[in-house]
């Protein structure tokens, strides 16, 4: 099993990095699925570590990377809950940070969890139910957390109702400081992103 990459981006993608582990003579270039934040910050030339998962299939091999070890455990749990398979296990990852993800099953809120693309309102209660008694609570500043959350609803809402797709809206979303709070600041920076 691989459980950690370190090397040099060689190519960036919508939702992966090729990564060249090795010597540059003898090196091996090995595609890596990152959520999108991770995919969006590394260009070609970065130097990068990453805590991986490897899926094993009869005719594929699929390598998942990540910056935390805390975000390769999530990944890890939500592939043990029925109906939620690496892809969709990384969308839940791009869209929602791991507190945030953490908060959402705390106070029992599929909601949060079905904005996640792949995941529809049955398997946001399955996500909840089974991982309740798995996921540390988040500590510190909840009610913030949760203040966001439901700014984060509205926007998301906005930014989709405007024809932005729901990867664009989360993007936009997720390059929002934290410090910006009100529902009318978030969706205008994160119309600012778009060039609105």
């Amino acid at each position: 099993m691989i459980r950690q990459v370190r090397g040099t981006v060689t190519a960036v993608g919508a939702n992966f990095l090729i990564i060249e582990v090795g010597h540059a003579a003898a090196g091996i270039g090995l595609r890596v699925f990152t959520p999108d934040p991770i995919s969006a910050r590394f260009q070609a030339g970065d130097i990068l570590s990453l805590h991986t998962y490897l899926q094993v299939r009869e005719n594929d091999l699929s390598l998942y990377g990540f910056e935390e070890l805390d975000e390769l455990v999530i990944f890890e749990l939500l592939l043990g809950v029925s109906g939620i398979g690496p892809k969709v296990a990384l969308a839940a990852l791009s869209a929602l940070t791991p507190d945030a993800l953490r908060l959402a099953v705390a106070n029992e809120e599929p909601g949060v969890v079905a904005r996640v693309p792949g995941i529809g309102k049955r398997t946001a209660e399955k996500v909840v139910v089974e991982l309740k008694d798995k996921l540390e609570p988040v500590e510190g500043e909840l009610a913030g957390l949760a203040i966001a959350l439901d700014a984060d609803a509205e926007v998301m809402e906005a930014l989709t109702g405007l024809g932005y797709s729901v990867v664009e809206a989360q993007r936009a979303l997720q390059q929002i400081p934290a410090d910006v709070t009100s529902v009318e600041d978030r969706l205008r920076t994160a119309l600012i992103q778009f060039g609105e």
